[in-house]
């Protein structure tokens, strides 16, 4: 979504600067804020999507597989899923369908609620998801497009702008990840 053509003026600061000209001082700088992040999403999303898509994955999908091979059996409730990628169940359990459906997942009644749903990660599922990280990885994180200080300052901004809005709490001291 990267322009082979960069525009001549940044359209974000003339439609501040628009704000401003009407009047809309007060909410001239949460509007450049807002756009300016919608924009910045756009551009990854845009790049994340790229990278998948030699494996027939959407962001999503990649989501919920790259979160049942983090657990340490690959699998997971449903409702562990919905809860941790926080989004709404429907999308999520749509998702979960659409990976079924293409033997990646595996849906399974839960063993101690029998209305609940288990989702396990396939063989096939694993390899493709271990693949696609590795592409992310190389194609996109490694790499996002702004300095590594200004990446670390921005995701704790973001991170604070997500406590204030009730995002999450503070997190308990998490132990070192495991190695692969």
């Amino acid at each position: 979504m990267a322009r082979s053509h960069p525009l001549p003026v940044d359209p974000l600061a003339e439609a501040k600067r628009q704000w401003l000209a009407h009047g809309w001082t007060d909410a001239a700088g949460g509007m450049s804020l807002v756009v300016s992040v919608m924009r910045a999403q756009q551009l990854l999303l845009a790049r994340v999507e790229s990278t998948l898509k030699p494996f027939e994955l959407s962001f999503a999908r990649y989501e919920v597989l790259r979160l049942l091979a983090f657990s340490r059996e690959g699998r997971l409730p449903l409702s562990s899923v919905v809860a941790r990628l926080q989004v709404h169940a429907t999308s999520v359990s749509s998702t979960a369908d659409r990976l079924v459906r293409d033997g990646l997942v595996a849906r399974h009644k839960h063993p101690h609620d029998g209305r609940a749903a288990l989702l396990e990660l396939t063989p096939t599922g694993r390899t493709l998801v271990e693949d696609a990280t590795d592409a992310l990885n190389r194609e996109v994180f490694a790499d996002p497009g702004i300095s590594e200080d200004d990446a670390t300052d921005l995701v704790a901004i973001v991170a604070r702008m997500r406590k204030n809005a009730g995002d999450f709490a503070d997190p308990r001291p998490q132990p070192e990840p495991l190695s692969p």
